[in-house]
């Protein structure tokens, strides 16, 4: 009895030390997870100007207009995650 007291006592030590070093890296992690989003979106925008521009050649200056624009909103997105990271720090 005594025996398993003490490894649960030193195993909440440990997860306390672990916790002190990993709630100051919590917003770069927080930021990396934020980031896959963005990521994804702007993989989509330029899939779809590219297949838009394979398909009708001719609306490719029409297109990329809207290729910026959604480009620009979806980077909004990680600069708002990383703006977070370093406000709820």
């Amino acid at each position: 009895m005594k025996v398993t007291r003490f490894y649960q006592e030193e195993s909440r030590k440990m997860l306390s030390t672990l916790a002190a070093g990993v709630s100051g890296n919590l917003s770069a992690v927080g930021y990396g997870l934020a980031a896959i989003g963005p990521g994804i979106g702007v993989g989509i925008v330029f899939a779809a100007y590219i297949q838009a521009t394979a398909r009708q050649p001719e609306s490719a200056g029409l297109t990329r207009t809207y290729l910026f624009l959604g480009f620009a909103v979806v980077e909004a997105l990680a600069l708002l995650g990383i703006a977070f990271g370093f406000v709820f720090k």
